[in-house]
């Protein structure tokens, strides 16, 4: 059986953020399991406005639907702001979900999600909701109901995984693991077309 491939999306712009750190640590970790790993960081990357026209010319659209089409899984890593998903994710995903004209078919179709968020308060911890809901209505995603959600208590020095949050992140890592074989040994990918 050939090594998971999964892609983890930074979706942060955040220079000092700390969902991009733990998706380095959920990067390091997947590498460990001998997984195929590309990380790419919305912060390195033009994301052009989603206009449903000319954003498919722009080059960053190409990279980012072969990333999430051709994974076989998606982490996606999120900055949780206003009791929300940052709102790169959801230019992100309006640009690789969009269907329809001149045969396009979004990337995230029958996708298996895991979700690592960075968020301010505790009680925000459900934030990602409306889009785990979403990416499973929309597009038949498998949200894997394993998710890390970190605030700064979650934080040694505001720099280290505390113990408590490590061993979150690691069984994360270890149910998105679990799922993908599984789902990929009964070939649950479809070609929906809407």
């Amino acid at each position: 059986m050939h090594p998971s491939k999964i892609t983890i999306l930074s979706c942060s712009l955040d220079p000092q953020s700390r969902s991009r750190r733990i998706a380095r640590e959920a990067e390091r970790l997947l590498q460990e399991k001998r997984c195929e790993v590309e990380f790419i960081d919305l912060q390195d990357l033009e994301l052009p406005a989603f206009d449903n026209s000319n954003c498919y010319e722009h080059p960053s659209y190409d990279r980012l639907y072969r990333a999430i089409r051709n994974a076989d899984g998606v982490l996606l890593a999120l900055p949780i702001y206003n009791w929300s998903v940052g709102s790169a994710a959801k230019s992100l995903i309006e640009l690789t979900g969009a269907t329809g004209a001149e045969g396009r078919k979004s990337a995230w179709f029958d996708q298996l999600v895991t979700f690592i968020c960075s968020g301010g308060l505790p009680h925000s911890y459900m934030a990602y909701g409306s889009l785990a809901m979403s990416l499973m209505l929309d597009f038949k995603c498998v949200i894997n109901p394993y998710v890390v959600y970190a605030t700064e208590r979650d934080w040694i020095d505001g720099t280290i995984l505390s113990d408590t949050l490590a061993a979150r992140l690691r069984k994360t890592i270890e149910v998105k693991l679990e799922l993908s074989s599984r789902l990929n040994s009964r070939a649950y990918r479809s070609d929906w077309e809407i």
